[in-house]
């Protein structure tokens, strides 16, 4: 049992917290990757397989979208999801001191603040997801409703066609 509590993030506690049930999954990897690499490596699906990416707002505000790792953002349909006139991108160098987080890490539980969290549409017909475990090498498998409760979050449809 040490094991599993030395792996303990943010993420995981939160749902430990809230009671929500998930499973951990681990692996090897020392840099950032990306989650297609992740996935292949793994034997995991694109389609289940998601990403997390932090964005600004003209207004200032932050907002996290979580999508397939086999999908780009569409940042018109992201800004209209939120209620922006658009949203850019935060830069490498800012995920840190925005979310808590480093590349290739991070989780849209666990951030810094609880940021207004949208989750690509397609995550409603999977019984379970995977999404960062909160580090580099760590993977948390969630039922998707259980994640739009817990990040206040919602399903929208944020990728490119």
């Amino acid at each position: 049992m040490a094991k599993d509590k030395d792996i303990k993030t943010n993420a995981m506690r939160i749902l430990d917290r809230n009671k929500i049930s998930y499973e951990v999954n681990t692996y090897e990897c020392d840099e950032f990757v990306d989650g297609m690499d992740i996935a292949d490596k793994l034997g995991q699906k694109y389609e289940e397989s998601f990403k997390t990416l932090v964005t600004k707002g003209k207004s200032g505000n932050y907002y996290v979208f979580v999508l397939p790792v086999n999908e780009e953002l569409d940042m018109k349909k992201a800004a209209k999801s939120v209620g922006e006139k658009s949203v850019e991108m935060i830069h490498v160098k800012d995920i840190n001191s925005v979310t808590g987080y480093i590349r290739g890490g991070c989780s849209p539980l666990g951030m810094k603040k609880l940021y207004k969290t949208v989750i690509h549409q397609s995550a409603e017909k999977y019984e379970k997801i995977i999404i960062s475990g909160g580090r580099i090498g760590s993977q948390i498998i969630i039922n998707p409703f259980d994640l739009v409760k817990v990040t206040a979050g919602k399903y929208e449809d944020i990728v490119e066609k």
